[in-house]
This record gives structure tokens, C-alpha cells and sequence, in this order.
């Protein structure tokens, strides 16, 4: 039984029961039972469009889900080359580089797109530090 039925379970038996809408009793029980009423159908309309958003999110996760599928598939095109050369750039651009600050003796890391521009400020002190790639082989 929904909430909206036994609203009006409850509706029929204050009519069956005769409850005099002129009496203070009456009106506070007639008044309750309209806000039950309007509660109920506040549930269905959230019910409704709860479900809606159910469906909605159900087309999102197909499409995420192709789109994942796509984007597993640029991977592989990508790294299937047997271009070593190719492979080594990319191996490159995730590594990781440090070096040691003469000034302040921080330790800074920075990886290949800053390695590649060949020197650096400092974070810490503000010394200018020059570098060449091939030092870090």
C-alpha cells in the first residue's frame, strides 16, 4: 500500500467515523490529513522524477563507458607503434628529474618539459639554476 492509499484509508475513516468539521477536533484532524494528503503527493512527484534521474544516469554511464571503451582503444593505436624512438619520447615525458639548489641546498624536482628548457629559479631562495638535458640520463 503507497502512502498516497493510506492517506485516503485514513481520509475514509474520519468520514466514516463522522468527524464534525466544526469542532476544534475536527478541524485539527481534517487540517492534518490535508498536509498528509500534500505530503503524499510531494512523494510521488519525487518518486517520479527520481526515476527520471535513474534513467538519466543510466545514459550517462553508457556513454562513459563508450567513451572509456574509445579512449582504451586511442591508448593502444598509440603505444602499439614499434617506433622506439616514439616509445622513448614518451617514456621521457613522464620521468622525473632533481637537482640540488648550491645556494640553499633544497632539493627541487621537475620533470621533462622543465628539464628541457635547461634552468630553473629556485622556489625556495630564488638562485638561478642551469642545467642541460643530458646530465640527467
Amino acid at each position: 500500500m503507497t502512502i498516497g492509499e493510506k492517506v485516503s484509508y485514513i481520509k475514509g475513516l474520519a468520514e466514516g467515523l463522522k468527524v464534525d468539521d466544526s469542532t476544534n477536533e475536527g478541524k485539527i484532524l481534517g487540517a492534518i490529513l490535508d498536509v498528509l494528503g500534500d505530503i503524499s503527493e510531494e512523494l510521488d512527484n519525487v518518486d517520479e522524477r527520481f526515476a527520471e534521474i535513474d534513467e538519466e544516469l543510466d545514459d550517462v554511464a553508457e556513454v562513459m563507458t563508450d567513451i572509456e571503451e574509445s579512449v582504451a582503444d586511442l591508448e593502444d593505436e598509440v603505444f602499439d607503434y614499434e617506433d622506439e624512438d616514439c616509445e622513448d619520447d614518451f617514456d621521457e615525458l613522464d620521468e622525473m628529474y632533481e637537482t640540488t639548489c648550491p645556494n640553499c641546498e633544497n632539493t627541487i624536482r621537475f620533470d621533462y618539459e622543465q628539464a628541457a628548457l635547461g634552468g630553473m629559479d629556485c622556489p625556495n631562495c630564488g638562485q638561478h639554476l642551469e642545467f642541460e638535458l643530458e646530465d640527467y640520463e
